[in-house]
């Protein structure tokens, strides 16, 4: 297990993301999905108040909702739960009132008494951002969330958080959730792991797979000729560069029998700060590799020469 940042949370090294439920799993398989993860070992679970919002038929709050009856019907199993505010289609932004409304109605919809972990989706320059922190600060001191944390904010943007929290003497973040993977390295690795490090905040990194393109299934440059939008969103890193990365992962992999995807997690895992990625699965049967993620540990030879063939140069 591993704990975020500062916080008294304790968390398998893989977090389930929960995008998917309402969306490309319903409700009898994203229940059997959560069950398959808990019984594997798995306690941390990644949603937000918008997913899934852009599903016809869908009014947003609906993976929370899911979550809910989930754990109401399993009793309560000890899971950690990371919920987000801003992009609700009924609570879009982060002013003080918005993000108080946003996390009643999901502490209702996941049935808690608190969120174990409540991220500021994306940023809110529209609304002062001492609003916005205190907002946050608020929430914690008032028992409705346990631990803050923020996604898709830049360097600036966290430091300046990070200085009014202590002015004000709320709570600090203990999390960053941002774009990263063996594809998409350059934006983290330059700024934002380095804070993290610096002020002790764990990353919790989303499309840690890439779109899927690192589990190996779109191992073609013609995945763009393919009618799926995850193959649409996939067939962007199918470049040379990012097809020797997947067949490096193949390789490394079957020396530890685990998949592709596995061994992309138990890479970013291995990266400083990195504390567990985020992964999702539309099917039970994905759930297995998910766990695998978590466990695998690749030798330093391995990490090595992953970082190596993903580096970015004008070139690739």
């Amino acid at each position: 297990m591993s704990t975020i940042g500062n916080s008294d949370l304790s968390v398998f090294p893989l977090s389930l993301g929960g995008n998917v439920f309402g969306w490309t799993a319903d409700r009898e398989a994203s229940f059997a999905i959560l069950d398959a993860f808990v019984e594997g070992g798995g306690n941390f679970i990644d949603t937000a108040d918008s997913y899934s919002a852009w599903v016809p038929g869908n009014s947003g709050g609906d993976s929370e909702r899911i979550i809910g009856e989930w754990l109401a019907a399993r009793s309560r199993p000890e899971v950690v739960v990371a919920t987000k505010v801003s992009q609700h289609p009924e609570f879009r932004g982060l002013s003080a009132s918005n993000v108080r409304a946003a996390a009643e109605a999901s502490l209702e919809r996941l049935g808690v008494d608190a969120i174990d972990l409540y991220y500021a989706h994306f940023d809110d320059e529209e609304t002062p951002l001492d609003e916005t922190v205190g907002a946050f600060g608020q929430l914690v001191s008032d028992g409705l969330v346990r631990h803050v944390a923020v996604s898709n904010y830049s360097v600036e943007r966290i430091e300046e958080w990070l200085r009014i929290a202590d002015e004000t003497g709320v709570a600090r973040p203990v999390a960053i959730q941002p774009h990263y993977n063996l594809v998409h390295r350059n934006d983290v690795e330059g700024s934002i792991a380095p804070l993290a490090e610096r002020e002790n905040l764990s990353l919790v990194p989303y499309f840690a797979l890439a779109k899927g393109f690192l589990t190996g299934k779109y191992r073609s440059t013609d995945a763009a000729g393919q009618s799926s939008p995850r193959a649409e969103g996939a067939a962007v890193y199918a470049t040379p560069q990012g097809l020797r990365i997947v067949d490096a992962l193949e390789r490394i992999g079957a020396a530890h029998d685990v998949s592709i995807a596995a061994t992309a997690l138990a890479w970013l895992r291995a990266q400083p700060t990195v504390v567990a990625p985020i992964a999702s699965a539309s099917r039970v049967d994905q759930v297995q590799g998910l766990l695998d993620g978590g466990r695998v540990e690749l030798t330093a030879d391995e990490v090595a020469e992953l970082s190596r063939v993903s580096e970015w140069t004008p070139e690739a």
